[in-house]
Order: structure tokens, then C-alpha cells, then sequence
């Protein structure tokens, strides 16, 4: 039987296991004794059974485990499972888990045939060993099933369409109104840099500058500043525009907090402690993070720095928590301050927050400009930063590794979800009690309260979403029941929050005309990979962000309705190209697009259109290239001879490194956070993560009227930083002429920036991603460009036969 799209969602619910027994008087509880006392060095122990959930052999659901109950183990537990996959059976797995993994008992099929009318299946289904045949007794298990069809959904290509949607259901935050957001695209804007971008009502957007608000919030700051990052690096200077300075905008971001703590502000904070690591990123030149340096600059001080493990949840198998302890990371980057209440005359305070992709430390500073080799004696002198080369540094002169981010600041009662958030990680990793007791301190700082009226046309609506479970919050309730009411997922034995993924799928389901995604990594979905060299379903790359983005394309091409999706990302991810690790993260990406374009090219053919498929799904990095100028930064040393470094010198260009982690839907919509799109940020149980996700009520967009608020001008914003220009097809992205006129642009830079002559600057930053797509969807070499300039690297990547894919996905 061939399989049947299931897209929408699924309600899953599994009750109990009846008489698991065998004939002749022995049963399932001797044969788990026996795998449990196999298990080297760890003795015997009590059964302990779960049952799975498959679509196929893509892992959507597990329930905890349930101990001493070998013949009738009853879980109970319910499950809404976004569901983008073709199978031909919802298939539950029974298995006993031991110390160092488990042992399948057996499976139960039950038809996706059966669930496509919609109505509710509840039903005894007979558990089969792997040969299909039953498992003796003729034990069952009880399931019951529901399925809601995309297509059934009210919402479904609707848009946000009131200011009465009430956000992303079944998550641990709800949607906060009221509230005041403030976009950043890279770490500072110079002035007058953005033109006129004209709104509603008349207005203009205003950018704002991250790490001038970043600087004004710490030293504003009286009672409060609570920090988490991937990295912190004391020695950086958050204040480098000469034309703008400051008042001690010359200290170092260390002697700022300092300072702060000696006037009595509890400073507290979290930094990903990365001593646990894997070497191998190390030497390939992902990880620097300061950790230790940090944990030392503030001994002895008022500043608690603490260093955070990512630690797992309790419960795993022993191979499942060191995977979790050496692998992965803690990702939030976050600022939460008290601040003064805007007017004057009063000394009551509000809490104020920062949400997004920008780390305070070294090598994030950067301008729309992004230069490669003009701010090495001035804002980069002592920031350089170029990890993708071995042995770069200011001494050898440029490039150095220009960083395009995109951040936020959150106030109003959004503020104090993400305050809620620190002080459930501090709680669970902050050691002392620390934390200020905010909420008795209503006679100093207001409660949440909104700092926007419902009518004023700039209020924002925002809910806050996470990747994150037990092992690094506090106070997420033990039981699956308790899970599920409060938004929360439960796993085998772990609860986990993983509304980002949640966000983004409601998201791009309810998107009406385009999606406009920046993001550090893309690669997902990977049950819907080839299986060309590699075991798909041991991938585990199976969030549902890249394969929701082509089922959109797919049906709105059916439909006969325009709809385009851009994605900016990477010439490469961060470190040595030609890495084991780089390539193999290559790879996954080849893999996930050559997935979506093969999806769209099929709904072409069956609709009888010949199109390329850029005209529907196009993928770009982004890049500059420098003229050398009188007056530049002379290093007194050299590259190595014949290095790519050398050669990415004399060429001087470089890929400017995109880190942002954002989703913009038809205008009116925005996600920002720390959370990539791969399986590490998008689990939940892997990195930890944070993101926002707002629209402005009175700036939706209808079928007659775009949306023209604040997400629309920093759209438009970023759009003139990469591309050097703004026009008017820009406004509607939807149209054929606009991703036609960014495509053949993007086309003409990268030729520009990867020719072997240079006459001026690059006009603008935006390259055509270098690939091609065959007539049937395959991602194969653009002509001539096998590897990236001044590399020896594959556009394409290459699999690894020794990197697990847990720790590249």
C-alpha cells in the first residue's frame, strides 16, 4: 500500500497494554528480567515499559515510563501531533527500557486510510512481533485516534485576520497584549543609514540600535540585570560609533556590570558552560565561547556568573544523557533589567527584556555595511573575528568574518515571560537563591501591565516560545497530565516545552502570500529525504519547518494562488569549510532542499505549468567585496602562502556570516529568537532556546490591503541593508515580479562576487545561494562552482561516516 499525505493534525491518545503474557506459563516480565540483567555491569531491575508513536518511521510521540506493571501497563496519555508526512500507518511501538537503550516487545498498525474521514477511531489493535505476527496471548494495545485535515482548518491560509487571535494553542506561554516591541537588524545602525520606508497613517520607520539600547538598559538599570547566553565575553565594548557616543560607552561591558553590582544591582548570570563540549567542533572552529575567562573575570565580585552544563532531564538511558551533557548547548540569549516608567516624576520601575540572536560577546558587533576590511583599525581592531581560517588574525590583516543578526526588545507583560523563564533556570542551575523576589516588590516595581493602549495603532500582541525541558527548568510538572495542561510535551521520561516548532508551523499554515525567513541553518524534515547513501530514519532530523514551507507552495499552487518563499542563510556554517562537520551540515541542507524543490516541481507538472522553481522557493546567502582604499589597516604579517585565507585576501571578499534566527509572514507577523531551524534548537529536549513571536493588531493584512506597521518597514530595512536598494515591487513579495527582480539581482551579485576581478564595492550584499535545480528537483552544482570561492569546500557537502548525525543536525 503506497502512502497517503497526513497533513494537519493528529490526536493521539494511548491507554494500556492487556496480557502481556506467553504460553507455557512464562511471561514478558521473565524475557525483560533477563535483557535488564544483560546489561553489562548494571544488574537486574524492574521492568519498565512505553509505548511510541510512528508515522512511519518518523518518531512523533512517546509516553513516560511506566514501571512494575509487566502484563498491563496503563499510561493514559494524550497527544496533539502536528503531522506533515506520507505513511501508510500510524504505527505503536511497545518497548522495555533498560540502562543502556530497550527492547521492542512488539508493534501495532493502525491504517492512515482509517483516519481520513476525520472521525474518531478507538479501538483494542493486536500487537505483532517483527516477522507481523502476533505476540503471544494476543495482546493488544488501546489506542484511540482523531485526525483533523489541514485543508479542515478554519485558519488555514486565513493569516493572523483579527485582533482577537487568541496565539500559538497548547503552549506554556499564552499571548500577552499590550505590549511594545522593538526590532534590530546587526548589532548597531548608523545613522541616517535606512531611507525613507513609508507606513500607515503617514509614519516613517525609525531602526533602532541593539547594543546602544542593550548599553542604556544595564546602566539604567537600579534593582535587576539577568543574563543568558551562549556566550558572554567581558572585554567587548558595546559602544562604537564615533558619531554617537556616549557617556562611558568606553567600558567594557565586564567593568559596566561591575559597576552596576557595587550599586547594590543584583547582577545574575547564566552562561553555557562549554568545558563539556565536543573537541572535534572545537578544532573544526564552532566553539570559543569564553566560558572559563568569563566564569574568572567575576570571582570574588557581585556579579554571580554561573556556568551552566547543558544537563539532561532525568530518566534517559545513560547513552541518551551523555549525548545531551556533551552535545548540546544552552542557546537562549536574553537581557531582563528593571527600568523607569516612561513620563516623569515617578521613581516606580517596570521590568524590560531582550529576546534574540545576538550574543554579548566578541565578534557580533557590526554594521549594515558589514565590512570586510575598513573597521580593522577602528570598531574591529580588537574584535577580530575569523574562525572559518586557521591561524587568521588582526596581524595578518583582513577579512575579517562580517556578522548579520537580528534581535528585539520586549516591554509590557511579555517582559515578565521572559523574566519567568531566567528565574526557572536559575532555579534549576543558579546554585544560591539569588534571585530578587520581583513580585513583593510591588511598592518599587508595577506588576505586569500593559504599556500600550488597546486603540493606540503601534500595541503589539506577543507570546513567547521555547525549546527547552526538565533538565534546565524549574518546576515543569512530573506528570503527562499536568504536561499537557500546561502546553507542555511529555517524552519517555522527560517533559519538554517545544513551541518554537509549534510556532512556526502555525505560522506558515496560516500564511496567506509570502514567508520571508533569515536563519544560521536550514535543514529539517529529513523523513522526507532520498535515502541516497544514508538511513533516513536514523537521520532524527524531524521537526516539520522545511516540509510545511513546501506543503504551503504545493497548495497554493493547486489552488491557483500566488505565494513565494525567500530564505536567506549562510554561504557555509560557521568554522573550517572543508570540516567534517561543516560539510556533513552541508549535506542535510542539499538534502532538505532538493526535498522541497522536488515537491514543487511535481505540483508544476500535475498542474501542467512549466516554471522555474526559483520563481516559488529561492535560497540566498550573503557576501561582500571590498576595493582597497588609501589609508586602510597594513597588517604586519601575511597569511600562509597559497591559504584560502590568503586568496579570500587578494580577492578581498567574504561571505557575510548570517546568524539571525527570524520568520516574517505576509508583513504582519514576526518570529525572532535563538532557535534555528535543525532538530538541535527545534526539539526541545537538545539546545536550549527562546523566541518571541507579535504582530501588531491594528496592522493585519486583508485580501485588498497589505500589512504596513513596523514589521513591514524592518522587512523592507533589511531588505535595502542586503540588496543595496529598494523598489517598488519590493512592497508586494507575493508578486512574480518582485521574486523575479530579487532572484535576477541576487544572480548578478554572485557573479560579481565570485569573478577573479574586482573594479569597485559590490552595490549590494544579497548572492544567489550557488546551486542548481534539475528538471526533476535535484540540487546539483551551479556551473563552475563545485567548492566556494577561495575554498576547497563543497557547495553540496559531503556525508560523514564518523560524525553521528545528532551532533550535525
Amino acid at each position: 500500500m503506497s502512502g497517503i499525505l497526513l497533513h494537519g493534525t493528529l490526536h493521539v491518545t494511548i491507554y494500556e497494554v492487556d496480557r502481556l503474557q506467553s504460553g507455557g506459563g512464562g511471561n514478558f516480565f521473565g524475557k525483560l528480567m533477563g535483557n535488564i540483567g544483560e546489561s553489562v555491569g548494571l544488574g537486574s531491575g524492574a521492568p519498565q515499559l512505553y509505548a511510541t508513536v510512528d508515522l512511519e518511521k518518523a518518531r512523533v510521540g512517546r509516553t513516560r515510563l511506566i514501571e512494575n506493571e509487566p502484563n498491563n501497563p496503563k499510561w493514559s496519555e494524550s497527544f496533539h501531533i502536528y503531522c506533515a508526512h506520507t505513511a501508510s500507518n500510524v504505527i505503536f511501538t511497545v518497548k522495555d527500557a533498560n540502562g543502556i537503550g530497550a527492547t521492542l516487545i512488539g508493534r501495532a498498525y493502525v491504517p492512515v486510510d482509517d483516519l481520513l474521514e476525520g472521525d474518531e477511531v478507538d479501538r483494542w489493535v493486536e500487537i505483532l512481533d517483527e516477522d507481523k505476527n502476533p505476540i503471544s496471548q494476543g495482546s493488544k494495545i488501546h489506542v484511540q485516534l482523531q485526525f483533523f485535515d489541514v485543508d479542515r482548518d478554519r485558519n488555514f491560509n486565513r493569516g493572523i485576520k483579527s485582533a482577537k487571535y487568541p496565539g500559538v494553542p497548547y503552549t506554556f506561554f499564552t499571548q500577552r497584549t499590550g505590549c511594545r516591541v522593538s526590532l534590530f537588524q546587526d548589532a548597531h545602525i548608523p545613522d541616517k543609514f535606512v531611507p525613507k520606508i513609508p507606513l500607515s497613517g503617514g509614519k516613517f520607520y525609525e531602526p533602532h540600535r541593539c547594543w546602544e539600547d542593550v548599553f542604556d538598559a544595564i546602566t539604567n538599570a537600579k534593582h535587576l540585570i539577568y543574563i543568558t547566553g551562549w556566550s558572554v565575553y567581558t572585554e567587548i565594548a558595546l559602544i562604537r560609533d564615533s558619531r554617537r557616543e556616549k557617556a562611558g560607552g568606553d567600558t567594557t561591558l565586564g567593568e559596566l556590570l561591575k559597576k552596576k553590582a557595587s550599586e547594590g544591582v543584583r547582577v545574575l548570570m547564566l552562561v553555557w558552560d562549554d568545558r563539556t563540549s565536543v573537541n572535534l567542533l572545537k578544532k573544526d572552529g564552532l566553539m570559543a565561547t569564553h566560558d572559563e575567562e568569563t566564569e574568572q573575570y567575576f570571582q570574588g565580585m557581585d556579579v554571580h556568573c554561573v556556568l551552566c552544563p547543558r544537563n539532561p532531564d532525568d530518566g534517559g538511558s545513560m547513552v541518551q544523557n551523555l549525548q545531551v551533557s556533551t552535545m548540546f548547548t544552552h542557546h537562549q540569549k536574553i537581557v531582563v533589567v528593571d527600568t523607569d516608567l516612561p513620563g516623569r516624576g515617578s521613581e516606580m520601575r517596570r521590568i524590560m527584556s531582550f529576546v534574540g540572536g545576538l550574543d554579548l560577546c566578541d565578534g557580533r558587533y557590526d554594521t549594515p555595511f558589514h565590512s570586510l576590511f575598513r573597521t580593522l583599525d577602528t570598531a574591529h581592531h580588537d574584535d577580530f573575528h575569523q574562525p572559518n581560517y586557521t591561524g587568521a588574525d588582526i596581524t595578518k590583516g583582513g577579512p575579517r568574518e562580517p556578522w548579520h543578526d537580528i534581535h528585539s526588545r520586549l516591554e509590557g507583560p511579555i517582559a515578565w515571560d521572559v523574566l519567568f523563564n531566567f528565574e526557572q533556570r536559575w532555579r534549576k542551575q543558579g546554585g544560591k537563591d539569588l534571585l530578587l523576589k520581583v513580585r513583593e516588590l510591588d511598592n518599587i516595581i508595577i506588576p505586569p501591565s500593559p504599556v500600550m493602549y488597546h486603540d493606540d495603532q503601534e500595541t503589539w500582541n506577543v507570546q513567547l516560545f521555547r525549546s527547552i525541558d526538565g533538565g534546565a527548568a524549574f518546576g515543569f510538572p512530573e506528570s503527562p497530565e499536568e504536561a499537557a495542561n500546561a502546553g507542555l510535551v511529555s517524552g519517555k521520561e522527560n517533559i519538554v516545552d517545544r513551541s518554537i516548532q509549534d510556532a512556526y508551523i502555525h505560522a506558515i499554515r496560516r500564511a496567506r502570500n509570502f514567508i520571508y525567513i533569515e536563519n544560521q541553518y536550514f535543514l529539517g524534515s529529513s523523513f522526507g529525504w532520498q535515502a541516497d547513501g544514508i538511513q533516513v530514519e536514523e537521520i532524527g532530523a524531524l521537526h516539520l519547518i522545511p516540509k510545511e514551507l513546501s506543503l504551503k507552495i504545493v497548495s497554493k499552487i493547486e489552488a491557483g494562488e500566488k505565494f513565494r518563499v525567500y530564505v536567506i542563510v549562510p554561504m557555509w556554517p560557521e568554522g573550517i569549510p572543508e570540516s567534517a562537520s561543516v560539510q556533513a551540515i552541508l549535506d542535510w541542507q542539499r538534502r532538505t532542499m532538493e526535498m522541497m524543490y522536488k515537491d514543487i516541481l511535481k505540483a508544476l507538472r500535475a498542474k501542467g505549468i512549466e516554471d522555474d522553481p526559483r520563481n516559488y522557493l529561492t535560497f540566498f546567502c550573503i557576501g561582500n567585496r571590498e576595493a582597497k582604499k588609501s589609508g586602510e589597516y597594513e597588517p604586519p604579517e601575511q597569511p600562509e602562502p597559497d591559504s584560502g585565507y590568503l586568496h579570500a585576501q587578494q580577492h578581498r571578499r567574504f561571505m557575510i556570516y548570517v546568524h539571525s534566527k527570524m520568520m516574517i509572514v505576509d508583513d504582519e507577523y514576526i518570529i525572532v529568537g535563538s532557535a534555528n531551524i535543525n532538530q538541535r534548537s527545534m526539539d526541545g529536549a537538545r539546545d536550549s532556546e527562546i523566541a518571541m513571536g507579535a504582530y501588531q493588531p491594528h496592522h493585519l493584512a486583508s485580501s485588498s490591503k497589505p500589512a504596513r506597521g513596523q514589521i513591514h518597514g524592518f522587512r523592507m530595512a533589511l531588505w535595502y541593508e542586503h540588496i543595496g536598494m529598494l523598489d517598488d515591487t519590493f512592497q508586494r513579495p507575493e508578486n512574480k515580479e518582485c521574486i523575479t527582480k530579487v532572484n535576477d539581482i541576487s544572480d548578478k551579485y554572485w557573479d560579481l562576487f565570485a569573478s577573479e576581478e574586482l573594479e569597485r564595492d559590490l552595490p549590494g550584499h544579497l548572492l544567489r545561494y550557488p546551486i542548481g535545480i534539475s528538471s526533476e528537483g535535484v540540487v546539483t552544482e551551479l556551473p563552475g562552482h563545485e567548492f566556494f570561492p577561495d575554498t576547497q569546500a563543497r557547495v553540496l557537502g559531503a556525508t560523514s561516516d564518523y560524525l553521528p548525525p545528532i551532533l550535525t543536525t
